[in-house]
């Protein structure tokens, strides 16, 4: 302790209480005399009372060696995550004995003023972390003695000054995520002491200089963004280097033959730069590398990643790694051709859950590191994983968060999340060749809403589709309106030509990297769809033998869309025409025992139907395939005749009557006009008395859904019988279905045409071809 108390200097203490005044901040009475003499207690203790014990905050020490021990000094101030709002007071730039400055993690506002030149003592700086503006200040080089200026994420923008070439004493520079501009200075080649230098996530241009070569004492180096041509040769003697992190910057260069001498180096990202094996987590996916696996894959512990290279598969050089790496190879062989599935859905990082319109979301919640992949054993599709969190002891892949979701009505699927510190890709495996619709769900569950420090985090990344960057610098919570827990949905468009869909989300080294906390950063994401923009003809069933490969064939509205449409028929018609049911058995021919489906004997029954015959009579009944027993197959029959009979229950009217005006000739058109003006009343049989009019509404709103293109759309069983029963809401049904809008057949009724093929047929055949509506080659006139 020191015992002499020399007071502060009057206008420094005037200056520390207005500084604090304008803050809203104070120290504690144990820590200093706030009322008198601040440059005492523990402002004068030794230096095991450092600035950065976190017992102490806000926080002062003096000085008192100046002036022949007459007067003293502060010479470091700490604020740090006090979530201080509001400019740096003008005072602050009056006490020109600071060496240390922390003003790191709060939410300071305004520009650097100029006057930050009088601190011309100053070694450590910290401005990062805050929502500062304007442009760095040339007089900032005025600080020759700086060793440490971190001013990452601090909102400052602009050229980095040539005043900064004075700065030869520095030695860590954070410097990311400021939207720094114009070209990397070649003077920095000459910050010979400099061992950590970040220049991530800025707006840079050109490349990176080969004066850098002159930086043999560093120990770690991030640059991203560059897009000119960067050459490797300058880092040749940077024998130090511990983490090397040149992601997303045009790299020309392969790795130097002497990087096996880097050892200290234990982090290398260059992104589709191969490497060699010194790393425990190794990634050399995306390469072109041929033969049979290095030895080195056998080695313990190891995390790797070995997607889309041409490997040699066998059972004796593959036996350690996970299954199913002959699948991600290049051109991604499984399932080639035809083709055995038409959609996916992920639940990524969670578990199994099936989605309130029905879209069954398989579970992601394996773990993976960071050098790996994981392929299901459907081969259906697969994640691949490559990025290690820096300044994380335990990092993990997944996230999860307890809270309620806005702007969905699946909360659970948002409660998961999987994330990634670089590159995450999903892949869509042996797909039928076509157009899909792909659904990209998000909601940000680690960057939280409130008025502190921690919502200034950033989530910066890219998405591909196929290649094809489809939204870049693409930041949930910002799409959110600015808000965490909200559902953010994307939809895209696209083209499955060689069985495979791959969905890329890569961290380009954008954002902030360590709010909330060291390690938030990269790309997240809830869950995924895939649904086909055209009629399926494959099974969507994984093979378990060679016949099966062939598959069953699913046409329009079959599937789980004809169970759900008997359902409906089902359920409306034995409980409204009960007092009937003695002449029904008439007509539909069976007895007066009513028939009870279990759900597999439905399942069973929907597997069988084939779009032969046009889709059977009727339009939804199957046609069966002797795969059943005789009693099962007078079941579905049954049903088939359910479906024709319920069909008319409301309107009392067939499917179609030629006799009718053309927009109301066909009953699912008729329909879905009167649903999308909400008067479906106008669909009840005029002959009924009586009838409740919001039952008739959910019943054709579940119909309606039922004859939705893609099942995926379509309601399962147990939602259909549960939106019936009132259990559920219907969720309100609003795009036709794609054959009512987007097909025809042609001439003689044997294949479907697009619009397009149609209005081509019509203009090869001449003016006299005439094509009908599909609606009216599959049901017929009457039925």
């Amino acid at each position: 302790m020191c015992t002499k108390l020399t007071p502060l200097n009057s206008s420094a203490a005037r200056a520390l209480n207005s500084i604090f005044q304008q803050w809203g901040i104070s120290a504690r009475r144990d820590q200093w005399n706030t009322t008198g003499d601040p440059c005492s207690g523990a402002a004068l203790d030794s230096d095991s009372t450092d600035i950065d014990n976190s017992d102490y905050n806000p926080f002062i020490k003096c000085d008192c060696s100046f002036d022949n021990r007459s007067t003293c000094h502060i010479t470091r101030l700490k604020v740090y995550a006090l979530n201080v709002v509001g400019v740096i007071p003008d005072e602050l730039w009056t006490l020109t004995f600071l060496t240390n400055l922390r003003l790191d993690q709060n939410y300071l506002t305004g520009p650097l003023s100029a006057s930050i030149g009088n601190l011309t003592r100053m070694q450590w700086l910290s401005l990062g972390i805050n929502a500062l503006s304007g442009e760095v200040p040339n007089e900032i080089g005025l600080l020759t003695d700086l060793r440490s200026f971190y001013f990452d994420s601090s909102g400052v923008s602009g050229e980095i000054p040539s005043t900064f070439a004075n700065l030869q004493n520095l030695e860590r520079v954070w410097a990311s995520d400021t939207q720094l501009t114009g070209r990397i200075p070649n003077f920095i080649g000459n910050w010979s002491r400099l061992i950590v230098l970040r220049f991530q996530g800025n707006s840079f241009e050109g490349s990176i200089p080969s004066t850098f070569a002159n930086l043999t004492s560093l120990t770690e180096l991030r640059i991203s963004g560059l897009s000119s041509e960067s050459s490797l040769a300058f880092i040749r003697d940077m024998k130090s280097l511990s983490i090397l992190d040149l992601r997303n910057n045009n790299i020309s260069d392969t790795i130097p033959s002497n990087i096996g001498e880097y050892e200290s180096l234990t982090q290398l990202s260059l992104e589709y730069v191969p490497f060699s094996t010194w790393n425990p987590c190794r990634d050399v996916s995306y390469n072109n590398i041929a033969g049979s696996f290095p030895s080195w894959i056998s080695e313990q512990n190891l995390s790797i990643n070995l997607v889309a290279n041409n490997f040699t598969m066998g059972q004796s050089n593959s036996s350690g790694l996970p299954s199913g790496l002959n699948c991600l190879q290049r051109n991604f062989p499984c399932n080639r051709g035809p083709g055995i599935y038409f959609n996916f859905g992920i639940n990524s990082g969670g578990p199994q859950i099936t989605s309130s319109d029905g879209t069954l979301f398989e579970r992601d919640d394996l773990t993976i590191g960071p050098a790996s992949y994981y392929v299901t054993d459907t081969n259906r599709w697969a994640v691949s994983n490559v990025g290690y969190f820096a300044g994380s002891s335990n990092p993990q892949y997944t996230v999860t968060s307890a809270s309620q979701f806005t702007n969905t009505l699946d909360t659970e699927l948002f409660q998961t999340a999987r994330i990634s510190a670089s590159s995450l890709r999903y892949y869509g495996l042996g797909l039928e060749n076509g157009n899909y619709t792909v659904r990209l769900q998000f909601a940000e569950i680690q960057i939280l809403d409130t008025n502190r420090w921690e919502s200034l985090g950033r989530r910066v990344f890219d998405i591909y589709i196929q290649g094809s960057c489809v939204l870049e610098d693409f930041d949930i919570k910002r799409e959110a309106g600015n808000a965490s827990g909200r559902a953010v949905i994307r939809q895209f468009t696209a083209v499955v030509s060689e069985n495979y869909l791959e969905i890329h989300l890569f961290w380009a080294g954008k954002g902030t990297c360590c709010v909330p906390a060291q390690g938030t950063y990269g790309p997240l994401i809830s869950a995924i769809s895939a649904t086909p923009d055209f009629i399926p003809t494959v099974s969507n069933n994984a093979p378990t033998s060679e016949e099966s490969r062939t598959g069953l064939i699913v046409g329009i509205s079959v599937g789980a869309g004809v169970v759900c449409l008997l359902l409906v028929a089902a359920f409306f018609y034995f409980t409204r025409r009960r007092p009937h049911m003695k002449d029904d058995e008439e007509l539909l021919g069976i007895d007066a025992r009513p028939y009870t489906f279990s759900y597999a004997e439905l399942k069973a029954a929907t597997e069988d139907f084939s779009p032969a015959n046009k889709l059977g009579e009727g339009g939804f009944g199957p046609v069966y395939k002797g795969r059943l027993d005789d009693g099962r197959a007078i079941a579905v029959k049954q049903l088939s005749a359910v479906s024709r009979q319920g069909k008319k229950i409301v309107s009392g009217r067939p499917n179609s009557d030629s006799g009718l005006e053309e927009d109301q000739m066909y009953l699912l058109e008729w329909a879905w006009h009167v649903h999308e003006q909400d008067r479906e009343v106008e669909l009840v049989d005029s002959s009924l008395s009586e009838f409740d009019e919001e039952e008739v509404k959910r019943v054709i709103g579940i119909a309606l859904m039922c004859t939705q293109t893609s099942p995926m759309q379509r309601p399962s069983m147990s939602r259909a019988v549960a939106m019936l029963l009132g259990d559920t809401e219907v969720s309100r049904v609003v795009s036709k279905p794609g054959y009512l809008t987007e097909w025809r057949f042609d001439d003689d009724g044997s294949s479907f045409l697009s619009n397009e093929a149609s209005r081509a047929s019509e203009t090869s055949h001449g003016s006299t071809s005439v094509t009908k509506p599909v609606l009216h080659s599959i049901i017929g006139d009457g039925r």
